[in-house]
């Protein structure tokens, strides 16, 4: 079964909110309802969706929390479980206050995974992520039915990081009084930029284009000197449209659904999972060069662990507006208390530092800032701050 129709996306979030109702219900009448609520995965880790998908999370405090946490004896824990067997869940504690609920058939499983990939990607289209991702690419390029529920400017947005990847200087329009033109596209040449001009129309397969659209942007084109136009549309072209474009003589070209499926697959194999290809070694070394020594807003710093401390040093190699690429570095020890489990600690930056550059030690976080200016980077799992050039303390006592 596929989530591509719309109305599957609404039996979706009714069975949300059915799966969340029952939960409620069910702590509402063993008076175990108090400072609990629901929130959905992308929202509260603000992260790719998880695989297996998060149905839901409950966030609880009090006498639901003390029930999941083990601290009760009525029997309620068993009771829970199995109002969630025989909804088709299971759950899992994350961290004693927030409790993952994830489906246990197969198809649904499928369907929740589609559901909540969709509406990472709409995050995507909307923020600079650039040639960040590939699932921006990826999505449309197996599901191109999905491009028919893009809003017009997500689908002006969307080509937008197509051009982009495939190495055009683009510039997107306003969406409003653009004059019939969407985007203009430069591409270099030796004997001057060559520019194309760009009409997006997001219709339905039955609204078909016909002369007089086509016509209009070739009039644009003609206006403004423009090199080329480009004509791209989700549905297709009358025969009379398709006639007008062949006189111009290769000067309007028009693109269709099937042509964007290519573009996005073209692009993912751009941007492929292994990031780290993504950035050339030797803007890597450069960049290692210009950091090592000194205090620098590229090398960033996390910690994480309970009861311990461990520390994360990360570089920033490569960032847009709201996400950037960031390279795991080695950490080097510079003391600790003579059994290697409490000490100090610094990224190290040496000749041996570039090994790092590969794929799993290449991710993505997404790049946020706070109104004071300052700038931390999230990839799902940890917090990145700028380093501030001074040993972190490392504890691996437990």
């Amino acid at each position: 079964m596929s989530i591509a129709q719309p109305h599957l996306d609404l039996e979706i979030e009714a069975e949300i909110a059915r799966l969340q109702n029952a939960i409620r219900h069910w702590a509402e009448s063993r008076d175990l309802w108090f400072d609990c609520g629901f929130r959905d995965y992308s929202s509260y880790v603000d992260g790719e969706p998880y695989i297996p998908p998060v149905a839901t999370i409950l966030i609880a405090e009090g006498g639901l929390a003390n029930v999941l946490n083990g601290y009760f004896d009525e029997g309620y824990e068993e009771q829970f479980t199995q109002l969630l067997m025989s909804l088709g869940y299971w759950w899992e504690n994350h961290n004693g206050t927030t409790f993952y609920i994830y489906p246990e058939d197969s198809e649904k499983a499928h369907l929740l995974n589609d559901y909540f990939h969709w509406q990472w990607v709409c995050g995507l289209v909307k923020e600079d992520t650039g040639d960040v991702y590939e699932e921006l690419y990826g999505h449309f390029a197996t599901k191109p039915e999905k491009l028919h529920e893009l809003t017009w400017r997500e689908f002006e947005v969307l080509l937008f990081r197509i051009f982009q990847n495939r190495g055009f200087k683009v510039e997107l329009g306003p969406g409003r009084g653009d004059n019939g033109v969407d985007l203009r596209l430069w591409q270099s040449d030796p004997i001057g930029d060559v520019l194309t001009l760009v009409q997006a129309k997001r219709y339905a397969n039955r609204n078909k284009i016909d002369q007089t659209q086509v016509a209009a942007l070739y009039g644009v084109k003609t206006v403004e000197g423009a090199d080329r136009a480009l004509f791209v549309t989700t549905s297709s072209y009358a025969p009379v449209a398709r006639r007008f474009a062949e006189r111009t003589e290769g000067k309007l070209d028009l693109a269709e659904s099937a042509d964007i499926v290519g573009w996005c697959r073209r692009a993912e194999s751009g941007v492929i999972t292994d990031k780290s290809t993504l950035v050339a070694p030797e803007n890597v070394r450069r960049i290692i060069y210009e950091v090592a020594g000194g205090t620098d807003s590229r090398v960033l710093h996390a910690a994480y662990g309970h009861n311990m401390t461990i520390n994360i040093f990360a570089l920033v190699i490569k960032e847009t507006q709201h996400a950037a690429l960031i390279m795991r570095l080695p950490n080097l020890k510079i003391d600790d208390d003579g059994y290697g489990q409490i000490g100090r600690e610094v990224p190290l930056f040496d000749g041996s530092t570039i090994k790092c550059l590969n794929g799993e030690m290449v991710w993505r976080a997404k790049k946020r800032v706070r109104s004071d200016g300052t700038i931390s980077y999230w990839d799902g799992q940890n917090l990145f701050s700028r380093w501030n050039g001074r040993p972190s303390t490392f504890n691996y006592m437990d």
